[in-house]
């Protein structure tokens, strides 16, 4: 056979190789973003959210930043070995985002996407190279909405750590005020340190900015981990300035100030100032570091090639193990659509509306309470039961608390640890109890026994989640029993229950103990009718 011949023949052979690589990529992609739909879904609409309103760009960093990493790595045209690591991640990505669709919680679909996106590093490239890529992988872990529990945890001690700073400030500036859990009472006006302002606006973006600038930051590693921690700290204490500032304004100009422009501009300076102070850090850091470099010689911002770059992906093989990995997510689809849809599981119940206004020697005091609607919307209870109870002889009145969803898939119950240092009670103590024996119940039955303080007023707090026949004390565990409802039965509704009492001054915390196990006990009889279990 002539050269001629040879070369022609070598050239057919690529030209299909290259062709059936890009095809088997093609399907493996286009089977992720059916498979992964959910997940895909709820990062659309959790983007829409001012937190998380930074996520369209995480994807395009993450890419750009995979490209400048695939710079440092030489073409391979000949046979690329231990790609089956890659198979079973996706594999475990794909058994991941199954359990995710069974329990309704697209939030596990999405962080399955993830791991998807290593798994195909991994088969396209191999384990020895695959595995070098993990920076642009976790990176797109940014792009993610925080589960619930932990978002709300978060929210609730940023806003008290900012509420006290910002006050802080306040004071130094010479306005009078005072705090009030997260209200800010400026007296003539009071603040309240909603959600918005708690500094999760900022600290999400911040943190995927601080990752990418550790990234292409070149000193020494201790530097990297300084600049990615920082990022926290800097977002909270900027954010105590903007609290400062606002209260600042509002008690000389009024609340009119922040609307509009003022607020969205003031907002922008301080999120900007994070970054310099992010800047201002690193430079702090080479200046006293022995290996003399400026703060632009230490950050790689070459960009140059990674279009050429990008073409290599023409390159991926037609292997066994993206072949099968393209069929795992094709066969994972059909299957999943040709499961019987369990359909929107509603347990059949009683509205509140009809709760009985007696319980034992206990009855309703007064007319049912309403919420206010900021504190509904937050709640997001498909229905609540909230009443005041009396007892002959007994001057103290238990107040009981019922909140029930349907779905707790989208967010469901806030724990009241989150929900009360919000409204100004400190959680002087709190534990974790087994009642069981107590109320003589054929499940396990736990609860959380705390005591609150507001100033000199002090409460005894009861309260648990109801998931089914379960009655837990521990808001994780809540959730994980969420999840495993969710993937069994298809139900993912579930409840939450408090009593509180006040304690009287003088009064043992024994009296107060006793008046709620007593509404406790008469609580379980008609509970099941409102909450079911079954």
């Amino acid at each position: 056979m002539s050269t001629v011949g040879q070369v022609s023949k070598q050239s057919k052979i690529a030209n299909d190789f290259l062709h059936w690589g890009s095809f088997w990529l093609i399907v493996i992609t286009l089977g992720a973003v059916v498979f992964f739909y959910e997940g895909i879904e709820a990062l659309l609409v959790a983007w829409q959210l001012p937190e998380y309103s930074h996520g369209p760009l995480i994807p395009i960093l993450s890419g750009l930043l995979f490209l400048r990493q695939l710079k440092t790595v030489p073409e391979h045209h000949g046979v690329i070995k231990n790609r089956w690591p890659g198979v079973a991640l996706i594999l475990f990505a794909v058994l991941m985002g199954t359990l995710g669709k069974l329990a309704n919680i697209d939030d596990i679909v999405a962080y399955a996407l993830i791991l998807w996106v290593g798994g195909l590093l991994l088969v396209s490239f191999g384990w020895q190279t695959g595995k070098h890529f993990w920076p642009p992988v976790v990176h797109l872990v940014y792009m993610l909405p925080l589960p619930g529990v932990i978002y709300y945890k978060m929210t609730t001690w940023l806003q008290f750590i900012s509420s006290e700073l910002g006050v802080w400030f306040l004071k130094l500036m010479a306005v009078p005020v005072f705090l009030d859990g997260n209200i800010i009472d400026l007296g003539i006006t009071k603040l309240h340190v909603a959600e918005a302002c708690s500094g999760l606006r900022y600290l999400f973006p911040i943190l995927s900015f601080s990752y990418i600038f550790a990234v292409l930051y070149r000193g020494p590693m201790w530097h990297k981990a300084v600049l990615l921690i920082s990022a926290a700290p800097i977002t909270v204490l900027m954010n105590s300035v903007r609290i400062g500032i606002a209260g600042y304004v509002v008690n000389h100009w009024g609340v009119s100030w922040l609307d509009g422009f003022t607020h969205f501009f003031e907002g922008w300076v301080i999120f900007v100032a994070c970054i310099l102070l992010l800047f201002a850090l690193a430079r702090i850091m080479l200046f006293f570091n022995r290996q003399k470099m400026s703060l632009v010689e230490a950050l790689d911002l070459d960009t140059d090639g990674l279009m050429t770059q990008a073409m290599r992906l023409r390159l991926v093989q037609p292997s066994k193990a993206l072949i099968v990995s393209a069929m795992v997510l094709v066969v994972g689809t059909l299957t999943w659509a040709a499961l019987p849809d369990r359909g929107d599981i509603r347990v059949p119940r009683d509205s509140f509306a009809i709760f009985p206004r007696t319980l034992g020697e206990w009855s309703q005091s007064g007319p049912r309470e309403f919420l206010n609607p900021h504190v509904e919307r937050v709640l997001a209870a498909d229905d609540y039961h909230q009443v005041n109870l009396a007892k002959p002889g007994v001057e103290t009145t238990v107040g009981l608390f019922m909140a029930w969803y349907y779905d707790q898939s989208a967010g469901g119950v806030h724990s009241p640890e989150v929900c009360l240092p919000g409204a100004g009670w400190e959680i002087a103590w709190l534990e974790r109890t087994d009642i069981t024996a107590e109320m003589n119940s054929d499940t396990p039955f736990q609860i959380n026994r705390a005591i609150i303080q507001k100033g000199e007023s002090r409460m005894m707090v009861y309260y648990w989640f109801e998931q089914k026949e379960r009655r837990i004390a521990w808001d994780f565990a809540a959730k994980y029993w969420l999840m495993v409802d969710g993937i069994r039965t298809g139900r993912t509704d579930g409840a939450l229950v408090r009593l509180t009492t006040s304690i009287q001054p003088g009064e043992d915390d024994s009296a107060a103990e006793t008046r709620l196990n007593e509404v406790l006990k008469e609580l379980q009889g008609p509970l099941p009718r409102f909450i079911p279990k079954g």
